[in-house]
């Protein structure tokens, strides 16, 4: 896989290249999101797919990336070590090229909100990214957790970047009984057996897991093919719901607005200001 500067305004695009030329493109945009239970799905109008998009994107969005072109030839991202980490990681190390040019945003102007089977998903107004959440899990090694953050100032990277996919061993079970996860292991992903963390090393937090919900939210939001300005909050949500409430929100017109961002509002986005410094010294 291969990231690399695209122009002004193209937002951020896939390209699968083991996939024809001229068929092969897939634009991160709400139109090309596809219903999974677990992971992000875009595919487009030639029935090209990129599976397992949500920790790259949600990578771009906290360090301000707003054009690029992915390279990859296959139909999945890799997962790495189940975080972002490794992503914000290399993309700093690179270096990022500023770009002269306006950028705008989707203002959130009043609230929108999808439900299903207990879990809620909602955006409201605010005055810059703020990601909320909420979840519960029988197991007591998770239990009930809860976590809130603005996405201003770095906080994607120094709060949320390290914090890995989770999983209980049943659903590892099932799912490769199904012939999911076949590449998982406990390096790419916290398993949890009811009061038990299998993986070696424990927890890098001890709310990773809602606080990998988030990072997952990060990246599902950026399906927007812009910023976002508003609070989300979620509650037991997931992929679906959270693509679901893109999906209303677009089809709901009078509930946001497109804006170019003025300089305060842009020195308050996810990315600005950032350096490798803020990366926890676990990724």
């Amino acid at each position: 896989m291969v990231l690399r500067p695209s122009a002004p305004d193209t937002g951020i695009v896939f390209r699968r290249v083991d996939c024809p030329p001229g068929r092969n493109a897939i634009a991160v945009s709400p139109a090309n999101w596809v219903e999974a239970s677990l992971c992000t799905v875009l595919r487009n109008a030639h029935d090209v797919q990129i599976r397992t998009v949500e920790h790259l994107l949600a990578a771009l969005h906290g360090c301000g990336i707003h054009n690029a072109l992915i390279e990859i030839d296959g139909p999945e991202v890799p997962i790495l070590d189940g975080s972002a980490a490794p992503f914000v990681a290399h993309i700093l190390a690179t270096g990022l090229r500023r770009q002269d040019a306006p950028l705008n945003v989707a203002r959130i102007l009043k609230p929108v909100e999808v439900s299903r089977n207990g879990a809620v998903a909602r955006l409201l107004p605010a005055s810059s990214l703020q990601i909320a959440f909420e979840i519960d899990f029988d197991d007591a090694a998770i239990g009930h957790q809860a976590r809130a953050f603005d996405m201003a100032n770095g906080a994607f990277l120094r709060e949320l970047s390290d914090c890995r996919t989770f999983c209980r061993r049943a659903d590892v079970e099932t799912m490769r009984q199904n012939g999911l996860a076949l590449g998982g292991t406990l390096d790419n992903a916290v398993v949890f057996d009811g009061g038990r963390v299998l993986t070696p090393g424990g927890l890098r937090r001890p709310d990773e897991p809602v606080r990998h919900k988030m990072l997952d939210a990060m990246g599902d939001l950026y399906v927007m093919g812009r910023p976002l300005v508003g609070r989300y909050e979620g509650v037991r949500a997931g992929h679906a719901l959270t693509g679901l409430l893109l999906q209303k929100l677009c089809a709901t017109p009078d509930a946001y607005e497109i804006v170019t961002c003025d300089l305060p509002q842009r020195i308050r986005l996810p990315g600005a200001g950032i350096s490798l410094r803020d990366l926890p010294l676990s990724a």
